[in-house]
């Protein structure tokens, strides 16, 4: 039998490695009936014109891929009209964000974000030698920008806010944004990762590229992901001002972003309008889901994301997880908070509402 501890003398983990929590990924569909609805993936599938270019570049694959994603960034800067110079790019938005941490953080210095958010933000603060801090959402799941504001020392490096809000769907307040950055120091990166961004139609919303164009230190962090549909080929980007942008290609794993989810990422920024039909799939189902869900007796926030968020006692979660379980549902669970389910096509949707349209099997939220 082979032991797995360390022997006397021999390498050991870094205390902040050995501590780090694992990261736990939603749990893939087991059989073709199993609607895998963890992860917050695109249901559909890939687009035919982003499909033909991956075919001819597979054919590529033992040459390396361009190590500076010249073609990719342009395609990037040009749709947000920015300079190439201001646009990084990494293997998905969470590879981006450690290579934002590795650029900005020195050891013990602060990483702050809301939680309950993306469970990646702590494990990357750690892994980068900083010190998370976590600073509780509001009653309404809103970013609490006051007690951030608040809590910044001076050994805060990075504040990331997300928007909207993974897992809870909501989406950042612009009234209180102007304050916020205002009262922020420029020597703090605010990251705004916007992975669900797309999916967003709320009136009034926070403009990230506004923002970014009058507070230098606003960093936007956003991904191929979700609304692209390329999770399996792990794409993400961000726009920062160019030092920054600067610092983060060079903490980049070389070649990070391979051939073919450059050639991917490019092709559907191209196919904007496709990828605009398929989101308004998307918000028309998430409209329809939390009004179905609301008439049902379940108090859910007005998700902006592709995906629903249920806050409720961990007996209530353990219920739901389990009646969703026994109909093929996968979803996803939070130990202390609640239930976040991805929305899905109609029919799919129709089988989660089969399961919460029973709300008597359930206790008080």
């Amino acid at each position: 039998m082979t032991s797995t501890s360390s022997p006397p003398g021999g390498p050991r983990l870094r205390t902040a490695v050995a501590g780090l929590p694992s990261y736990v990924p939603g749990r893939s569909a087991e059989t073709a009936l199993t609607a895998a609805l963890a992860s917050n993936e695109s249901h559909f599938p890939p687009l035919p014109s982003v499909a033909d270019v991956i075919t001819t570049e597979a054919g590529r694959i033992h040459r390396y891929p361009n190590m500076a994603s010249e073609e990719l960034r342009e395609a990037i800067a040009l749709h947000f009209a920015v300079s190439t110079d201001e646009v990084a790019v990494g293997p998905g938005s969470s590879g981006v964000l450690q290579q934002i941490l590795s650029a900005v953080c020195d050891p013990e210095d602060e990483v702050m974000f809301a939680w309950r958010s993306f469970e990646a933000y702590p494990i990357l603060a750690a892994v980068a030698g900083a010190t998370p801090v976590r600073v509780p959402l509001l009653s309404d799941e809103q970013h609490d920008l006051d007690a951030m504001a608040a809590a910044v020392t001076d050994r805060t490096r990075v504040i990331i806010l997300c928007s909207p809000n993974n897992p809870t769907g909501v989406s950042l307040d612009p009234a209180s944004m102007e304050d916020f950055l205002s009262r922020v120091p420029s020597r703090v990166l605010v990251v705004i990762d916007e992975a669900y961004i797309e999916f967003q139609d709320e009136p009034g919303d926070v403009d990230t590229l506004d923002l970014y164009r009058r507070y230098p230190h606003v960093c936007i962090l956003r991904t191929f992901s979700k609304a692209y549909g390329l999770a399996g080929l792990r794409v993400g980007y961000a726009i920062a001002r160019v030092p920054v942008a600067e610092g983060l290609r060079r903490t980049a794993i070389p070649f990070g972003v391979n051939r073919l989810g450059q050639s991917a990422a490019v092709a559907s920024l191209a196919a904007d309008d496709e990828i605009r039909a398929r989101v308004s799939e998307v918000r028309t189902e998430r409209r329809r889901m939390i009004a179905a869900l609301r008439a049902a007796g379940w108090t859910v926030t007005d998700s902006q994301a592709n995906f629903f968020w249920l806050r409720c006692r961990d007996e209530v979660r353990e219920q739901v997880l389990s009646a969703l379980a026994d109909a093929n549902i996968l979803a996803r669970g939070y130990q202390g908070d609640g239930v976040r389910i991805s929305l899905a096509d109609h029919d799919t949707n129709e089988r989660v509402l089969a399961v919460l349209s029973k709300r008597e099997r359930f206790g008080d939220q």
